[in-house]
């Protein structure tokens, strides 16, 4: 696994989301699901950058591209993404990402900039060992969580 988040730095968009679409259909033929058309082009939107967008901005984009304007188009493609692990749900932002890492049992912290709304999505497991650590140690078992710091981007560092 890649450890270094790739939404700070400039590249080309359009290789993340020609392997995510890529990734996307071979974990869900295995499965013996796929991606619709409206699925997949919420996929497609998810990986256009590395931001968290909103269900509506999600609902907006899939209008233009012809799928309709009813929040449920969203909705239930937002909601499947999440579920097969091809995206994320930025609590923070009330929001959802494009999963950097589909198909690996993976527990990320999301690294969110405050100014400019960048999200990446870095590995966890350091953090996650200390989080279980102390939830033993309180007699508690953590079953999920969700990491997100906020702060400014190596693009915005220099801006603040």
């Amino acid at each position: 696994m890649d450890h270094l988040p790739k939404a700070f730095d400039a590249h080309d968009h359009s290789h993340c989301a020609g392997n995510g679409i890529a990734q996307a259909e071979e974990i869900l033929a295995k499965r013996n699901l796929r991606l619709t058309p409206v699925r997949r082009q919420t996929l497609e939107i998810l990986l256009a950058e590395h931001r968290a967008l909103g269900a509506y901005d999600v609902l907006q984009r899939l209008a233009k591209a012809g799928f309709g304007n009813q929040p449920p188009v969203a909705y239930r493609a937002l909601e499947f993404l999440v579920e097969q692990g091809f995206a994320h749900k930025v609590r923070r932002l009330n929001a959802f990402t494009a999963c950097m890492h589909p198909g690996q049992d993976h527990a990320p912290v999301f690294l969110i900039c405050r100014l400019c709304d960048a999200v990446a999505e870095t590995p966890a497991a350091q953090v996650r060992a200390a989080l279980d650590a102390a939830a033993l140690a309180a007699g508690f078992t953590v079953e999920r969580s969700s990491i997100e710091a906020l702060g400014l981007c190596p693009n915005c560092t220099g801006a603040a």
